[in-house]
């Protein structure tokens, strides 16, 4: 999965970067501060999940639309087909291509605007991710990718959060150096690689009173299960897959470790054999002999390599949207808790 993600990114903000460039130069600002999407795109990224998504299999589409002003708009969107390994002949570009052709002759909005991905439990800020969205923003300047939690929306609220990365970040990955010198001269860190923008989900005044109508018609009972007090697994799963997280980090900071004890080791070896070799000079020169030749130190004792520190930030980043996610959990829980000991102090 982590291919295809890395694969559509480039291939869609090929296909659509003049376009986007344009707008971003006819307005002036490419900064996006507000995502607009229509209702018809939230419907069909859930049902995309419900069709394809099973458990942690993560589904990702396209996004479609238009920039107006500061305000991206999301009018259209179509999901990457599922496909084996053995689909050789299968080319995701020319699949792409041949939608937004299909949807230019029907005239509907064919620009490529960003692209959507489901995750599991939050677990989105990986590598993969990074590297698509780098390949969307470094094309077409407004693109967005929009994170749907299948989770989240099934007990009772919609998940639907919209991110770019910061032009911080973007110099970094445009440079292609994370090391630990490159990051800290950028001032990147976990909290300032990914920017949220706000998300304003819109429909026309048609489906708005069709909704209405909908509503007074439907004999669905109240939905009392959003007030059950049961946690079921989703706290136990959401704290499994924080401190696996944490064991990751635990394991990259002893990898930095033993790199900054190799470094001290190495200076200590450089000043040793520059300390024995002006002796050996002091004692030649003592016996009337020609000094030692000069010699390059960096040659003889090669630096080791640092190991890079995007991971850690990217892992850093993760550990932070689990702890924010356990946060709004346990808020909800305990104000249901909080609602149900009223509610038994009144009745008795």
């Amino acid at each position: 999965m982590a291919s295809r993600k890395e694969g559509s990114g480039a291939a869609g903000s090929g296909f659509g970067a003049s376009k986007g460039k344009g707008k971003a130069a006819a307005t002036g600002d490419s900064a996006v501060k507000q995502v607009q999407i229509d209702g018809l795109v939230v419907l069909k990224i859930i049902k995309h999940y419900q069709e394809e998504g099973q458990g942690n299999e993560v589904v990702q589409g396209v996004l479609l639309g238009l920039v107006v002003d500061d305000r991206l708009e999301i009018t259209n969107c179509f999901p990457f087909p599922q496909h084996t390994e053995d689909d050789a002949d299968f080319d995701e570009v020319q699949y792409q291509m041949e939608m937004m052709r299909s949807l230019r002759h029907v005239n509907i909005d064919h620009l490529h605007v960003g692209w959507y991905q489901s995750t599991y439990y939050g677990s989105f800020v990986t590598r993969a991710l990074l590297d698509s969205q780098f390949s969307y923003q470094h094309a077409i300047e407004e693109s967005v990718v929009l994170i749907y939690d299948p989770i989240k929306t099934a007990q009772g609220s919609l998940s639907l959060k919209a991110y770019r990365l910061t032009p911080k970040l973007m110099e970094v990955c445009k440079e292609k150096d994370f090391s630990p010198e490159a990051l800290k001269k950028a001032s990147i860190a976990y909290e300032n690689m990914f920017e949220e923008v706000p998300i304003v989900i819109k429909n026309s005044y048609l489906i708005n009173v069709m909704l209405w109508e909908l509503e007074k018609k439907s004999a669905v009972a109240d939905r009392h299960e959003l007030l059950s007090l049961a946690s079921s697994n989703h706290l136990g799963k959401s704290l499994q897959l924080l401190m696996d997280r944490v064991d990751e980090m635990s394991q990259d900071i002893v990898k930095y470790n033993t790199y900054l004890r190799n470094v001290s080791k190495q200076q200590q070896q450089k000043h040793q054999y520059q300390q024995r070799r002006q002796q050996e000079n002091i004692q030649r020169q003592s016996r009337g002999e020609a000094p030692l030749p000069e010699e390059d130190i960096n040659k003889l004792f090669k630096p080791p390599q640092p190991p890079p520190r995007m991971e850690s930030l990217l892992i850093a980043g993760q550990i932070n949207t689990y702890c924010q996610n356990i946060k709004e959990f346990n808020a909800q829980n305990l104000g249901k808790l909080f609602m149900a000991q009223a509610l038994q102090d009144y009745n008795n």
